[in-house]
């Protein structure tokens, strides 16, 4: 909570839930990932959170892109940005899209498979691909799945692949798992991007690049790492792995640019117990997983939580939005402490919602409409 979000805040008329994002916060974090890892362009990931106000001030500033669709290309192009700092991230696209992608100037694209490269060869001439190689992201809050990336040993294969197809197979990517709190989870992945290249160079085919991918966290309940940190823990990898012959390298901080940049404010709808003898409350807000609070699945992010009656008793509660879906309850395995008093029309304040919420609010699912956004 920023000073600016709580004046924004303290003015504004009330209708329904909203998202606030400082961009104040924003531009800080671009320079601190910029200062930890000076070394490594930033490719900002369009998909948690692609307001043009976001995409304009990180153009401004110098930033890359890495962008998941032809959407969030065109986005990227409208903000300003030139197609050489654009990446087409998602492995797995359409024939279509690529070549769109490539008439708009785009000439780096992701693969994972024998079969996407034969897309993009057809499709983007002569463009750089990297292959994104799989990724246990153990120590991470929202871990990734086997749905994108292939196992080290076949991405050689792939790259070769590329290179006889007439591509420039430029390197490795990889992801240590979304919210990853451990500074050291880029050492094993680093070791077997270091494995692909040595591999790669023996059949001829020299890469040049390491995607470090997102993992970047931001400050929920608990306690997380400087940027800086991180950066110190990756650059003694890469020294580790890959001697003097260090190869170019970008990030892709999504959740790490712009999470603590955002609040969402919200109402209680109801309070209210399943039985006389129930200690725990179900607190009911007009803001659920539908409405942009998604990543509550499996409870792996739990938002700090602020209300106007912090300070006193609290107890355990089930926090659920207000849709009718049962699905939609954000806290229960793990209840959720709010003090005693809470009570009907009460504002709380969500912090760290600045990314992977308003892109994740649905389009009037049970008539509610998509989350409000403000970028101030």
């Amino acid at each position: 909570m920023t000073d600016r979000i709580r004046e924004f805040l303290r003015r504004r008329q009330d209708d329904g839930p909203c998202l606030v994002v400082d961009l104040d916060v924003v531009r800080d974090n671009y320079n601190a990932f910029a200062r930890a890892l000076p070394d490594s362009r930033v490719f900002y990931a369009v998909k948690a959170n692609p307001a043009p106000e976001v995409l304009r001030l990180l153009a401004s500033l110098g930033s890359c892109f890495d962008s998941a669709s032809v959407a969030e290309i065109e986005m990227v192009l409208a903000a300003g940005a030139a197609p050489d700092r654009i990446s087409y991230g998602n492995t797995i696209k359409k024939e279509r899209d690529i070549a769109r992608a490539y008439a708009l100037g785009v000439r780096l694209f992701a693969v994972d498979c024998k079969a996407e490269v034969e897309k993009v060869a057809r499709a983007a001439p002569a463009a750089r691909v990297f292959c994104r190689i799989l990724c246990d992201g153990a120590g991470a809050e929202w871990p990734l799945s086997r749905k994108f990336g292939c196992e080290p040993a076949m991405a050689a294969d792939v790259l070769e692949h590329a290179h006889r197809l007439g591509l420039n197979a430029y390197g490795i990517s990889f992801h240590v798992g979304s919210q990853q709190r451990n500074q050291h989870a880029w050492d094993r992945a680093l070791a077997q991007a270091a494995a692909v290249f040595r591999e790669c160079g023996e059949r001829g085919i020299n890469l040049s690049m390491v995607n470090l991918g997102g993992g970047f966290p931001t400050k929920y309940l608990k306690n997380v790492p400087a940027v800086k940190t991180y950066g110190t823990a990756i650059f003694r990898a890469l020294r580790k792995h890959f001697g003097n012959r260090i190869p170019e390298t970008i990030i892709e901080p999504g959740r790490g640019m712009v999470g603590n940049a955002g609040v969402i404010e919200t109402e209680v709808v109801l309070v209210s117990r399943k039985s006389e003898e129930d200690e725990v409350r179900w607190v009911y807000l007009d803001i659920g997983k539908f409405g942009g609070l998604a990543e509550t699945m499996d409870e792996s992010i739990r938002y700090p939580i602020r209300t106007p009656r912090d300070g006193g008793e609290t107890a355990p509660c089930i926090i659920a939005g207000p849709t009718c879906d049962s699905a939609d309850v954000l806290y229960e395995k793990v209840p959720y402490l709010l003090p005693v008093s809470l009570e009907i029309g009460d504002r709380l304040l969500i912090e760290g919602t600045g990314a992977y919420t308003a892109t994740y609010s649905s389009v009037a699912f049970n008539g509610f409409p998509p989350l409000k956004t403000y970028h101030i």
